[in-house]
């Protein structure tokens, strides 16, 4: 333990500070704090404006997701643990797929920091990893994680070069799918700090997706999956409306960290 008004003691008032404002991992985000700043009045601020409701990872400038590190800039979207279901699905597909000669396409869609497709790309090297986004502060952070070249800003699947049509191997989508309603409810580090539209989903959290649906099966190749995020509720329309669009598809789940997704592919005897 450290002396009296030492680092432990400082650490220990930022964990009371922490917890008083309803920080559920008050501890680890003391600690990480402390870690990040070194000055004392400069730290202090940085855990004034946490206990006011500022993502931790927007003030630390990186978040975690599967035990990696991401950057992730002030008003983008942050990555939950959650999409680490995606992030292992996508490496599972390209791991399964062996090696071929031409670097299999992966597509980061709805990317948000590109955590996702930052992680696929360090876990299978040899991908040609690409990602979108509408919001340009989200593809100005994507591109500081991904090769710049290949983060594309714009609307869905049209964002994203014509070359690549046909060609994706595998499409990671965290498409929103929170009910516009529900997200008054959101803590205030999501509803107040990230983008609405990485957070909103339409009344029935499957607008977005729905919008996606129809145009999948054109972009990816013969042996290619979609692999999208859905929520605990939506999961069944989700299924329903993929299905509706012609493509076979199976529900994923990672009980640990409360993810849901689904992939997809084109159905057999359809084009």
């Amino acid at each position: 333990m450290g002396e009296v008004g030492g680092p432990g003691r400082e650490q220990e008032r930022t964990v009371a500070v922490l917890r008083a404002a309803g920080c559920v991992f008050a501890e680890e985000e003391a600690a990480a704090l402390h870690a990040h700043e070194a000055d004392g009045a400069a730290r202090a601020a940085l855990v004034r404006r946490r206990a006011a409701g500022e993502p931790l990872e927007h003030l630390l400038g990186w978040a975690e997701l599967d035990g990696e590190r991401v950057l992730v800039d002030a008003g983008v979207f942050v990555p939950r643990q959650r999409s680490r279901l995606l992030v292992r699905a996508a490496v599972a597909e390209l791991r399964h797929a062996g090696h071929p000669r031409n670097a299999p396409v992966v597509v980061d869609l709805c990317c948000g920091s590109g955590a996702l497709g930052a992680l696929v790309q360090r876990r299978v090297p040899h991908a040609e990893v690409h990602a979108a986004d509408l919001d340009p502060a989200a593809v100005a952070c994507a591109r500081r994680n991904l090769t710049p070249t290949r983060v594309h800003e714009g609307d869905l699947l049209a964002a994203l070069p014509g070359g690549l049509r046909g060609r994706v191997r595998v499409l990671v989508v965290n498409a929103p799918y929170v009910p516009t309603t529900a997200i008054a409810t959101m803590p205030p580090e999501a509803r107040d700090h990230e983008p609405r539209l990485a957070l909103d989903g339409g009344a029935d959290g499957i607008a977005v997706q729905r919008r996606l649906a129809g145009d999948v099966a054109a972009w990816l190749a013969p042996d290619g999956v979609l692999l999208l995020e859905t929520g605990r509720h939506q999961r069944a329309a989700t299924t329903a409306l993929l299905q509706a669009a012609g493509l076979a598809v199976d529900q994923l789940e990672d009980p640990e960290v409360d993810g849901f997704a689904v992939r997809a592919h084109a159905a057999p005897g359809r084009p």
